[in-house]
Formats: C-alpha cells, structure tokens, sequence
C-alpha cells in the first residue's frame, strides 16, 4: 500500500493483496508529520476486528472527521470572541503537540484523544486569529475568508480524487513527502536564521518570496489531502473496525490545521 504524508496513515503494514492488514499479527505503521511536523515511529499493535466491531464505511469516516472540523471551528470562534490572545495559542499549539504526538505514536483510535486534538488546535487558531483581527481593521473577516479557502481546497482535491484526475501513485506520495521535507528544512533555517539576521531568508516577511513559499506550502497540503483520501479509501476496502475512522478523522485534522494556517497567513500578506 502507498504512504502517505500524513502522521496517521504513513506506512500501514500491508496484505500481499495491497491493501492495509489489520489482523492480530498486523504491526503499527511508523508516523510521520504532514503539516510540517515531526517524524517518530508507531508503537503497539493495530485494532483488530471482533465479532461486534462492524466493518469501517465511508459514512463512519465523513461523521468524524466533519465532527471533529465543528468542534475546530467551535472553539476557534469562541476563542476568538473571548480574546484569549497569546495564551490561548500557546496552550493550545502545546496541548495540540502533546495529543498529536500520543496518537501517532500509540496508533490511538481513542476518541477522546482525537477530539481534544481538535479542540485544542480550534483554540489555538482561533485565538490567532482573532489577535490579527483585532490588531487592525485591515484584518476583518480574514478567518472566515481563511475557513472559506480550506474548505474549497478540501472540495477541490474530493474532486480530483473521486474524478480520478489526479491518480495517487507511489511516485507521487514519494514526491509528496519529499516536497513536505522540503518546506519544513526551509521553515526551520528561516527560524534559524531570523535569531540574527531580521526576517530570515524572507519566507515569512509579506515580500514576493513569501507569497510564493505559502503558495508552495498550500500546494502541498492540497496534495497531502489527495493522499489522505486515498489511504481512507483503502481503508475501508480493507474492511478495517470502523473505530479506526476516529484515526482516520485525526489525520485530515492535521492536514486542514495546517492549510488553515497557510491560508490565514497568505491572506495577510495580500492585506498589509
């Protein structure tokens, strides 16, 4: 089966048939971050499926991964509202990290843990995002126009997925995830650099080159959510306890956290 860029579906342990194996002997899949994260390795055995386990469908995976989007979306609203400011996207990111990093490496199907993600990251968005807006006038309306772009994206690539326009090789996720390092090099040595020398290498500071990098950036996740769609996919022909679309619904949390935060911040760019 092909990887993909995406902490929760990278190197699933796989059948001689392709598609994901998730019988008792079936090993955790090693993680890595999309969303220009970290990489790390999977830790205990898959879920198996028993008697009353019903097989995953495509319905189990649309409910909780638009559940959990709500939830996002919730938050960040009422984080906004609330003004939590640089303390809300602080706990937020941080607790966000430390979820993040039990379900990849634990290959958790808890839900609990799944929605605290989502909730945790709605806070840190949203608490960005209202911090920009109330900074200047200029930035009204940005998340909303940031919420509009992530969910043309996701509708986008569905598109091309389900039209076959774009099929998902294994020459593509190689690209993919080559293109994912990339950035996240680029992300750290403009980080680096920006200690002494202001604005880095230019990635982030609103110029031309900065435009272009979170172009590059969205490009990416777009891509990393064609890759997303083609492991649930398989997924669910391969039949696997549908308490795994709770997995499956954190991994396109991770991709949208990210697009929402390269779109949020290309948008301020065009606004300053």
């Amino acid at each position: 089966m092909r990887t993909s860029s995406n902490p929760a579906f990278r190197n699933l342990p796989t059948s001689p048939g392709g598609y994901a194996r998730f019988g008792p002997t079936g090993g955790a899949p090693a993680g890595m971050a999309g969303a220009g994260g970290m990489f790390g390795g999977g830790g205990g055995p898959m879920p198996t499926a028993a008697a009353d386990d019903r097989p995953l469908t495509v319905d189990d995976v649309v409910q909780k991964t638009a559940l959990n989007a709500v939830l996002a979306i919730a938050a960040g609203i009422g984080s906004a509202v609330l003004g939590l400011g640089g303390i809300g996207i602080l706990a937020g990111f941080v607790i966000g990290l430390v979820l993040a990093l039990v379900i990849i490496f634990k290959q958790s199907t808890n839900k609990f843990l799944v929605l605290g993600y989502s909730l945790a990251e709605g806070v840190a968005l949203g608490s960005l995002t209202g911090l920009l807006e109330s900074s200047s006038s200029q930035y009204a309306g940005i998340g909303f126009q940031a919420i509009l772009g992530v969910l043309g994206v996701f509708i986008g690539m569905l598109v091309v997925y389900k039209t076959g326009a774009i099929r998902v090789t294994p020459r593509l996720t190689k690209m993919v995830i080559g293109a994912a390092i990339g950035v996240l090099i680029l992300m750290v040595a403009n980080l680096l650099i920006g200690f002494f020398v202001d604005g880095g290498i230019g990635l982030r500071d609103g110029g031309p080159l900065a435009i272009i990098f979170s172009l590059v950036c969205i490009g990416i996740g777009a891509f990393m959510l064609l890759l997303d769609f083609d492991q649930a996919d398989q997924a669910v022909k391969a039949g696997v306890p549908a308490r795994f679309a709770w997995y499956l619904a954190f991994g396109f949390m991770t991709t949208l956290v990210w697009l929402y935060i390269e779109i949020l911040r290309l948008l301020s760019y065009f606004r300053q």
